[in-house]
């Protein structure tokens, strides 16, 4: 029996390509991981692609991780679609505007792998 998570689409938002790297290594097995170097390509690939979860981080040239977020949020057509920030900055006001923008979680970098995939299970399982 094949794992219940299979097919599913994880994008990966990120500026620096190793943490794009370590993630994807991380979530290969279980989904199809997509990659992004910064918010602007972020939209443009959820509006293609319809990823069923985003990782994003905050600090990103062009566009960032707040502005992709809230885009996102705003397109009827992705605005469903769980959004995690993944990031460095880990103070409560940060968080607060993740929450604002529209993010459904939210990561301190250093992560451990297991928090990153109890909260995308938690995100991605369908509601029983």
């Amino acid at each position: 029996m094949q794992s219940q998570m299979s097919g599913k689409k994880i994008l990966v938002v990120d500026d620096e390509e190793n943490i794009r790297l370590l993630v994807s290594s991380m979530l290969g097995k279980d989904y199809t991981v997509l990659k992004a170097g910064d918010g602007e390509e972020a939209i443009k690939i959820t509006r293609d692609q319809k990823p069923d979860l985003i990782l994003m981080d905050i600090m990103m040239p062009k566009v960032d991780g707040y502005t992709a977020c809230h885009t996102i949020k705003q397109d009827p057509t992705t605005k469903t679609i769980p959004i995690v920030m993944l990031t460095a900055l880990g103070q409560e006001l940060n968080v607060k505007l993740a929450k604002q923008t529209g993010a459904d979680g939210y990561i301190t970098k250093p992560f451990s792998p297991q928090d990153l995939l109890d909260t995308i299970d938690r995100l991605l399982k369908s509601p029983e």
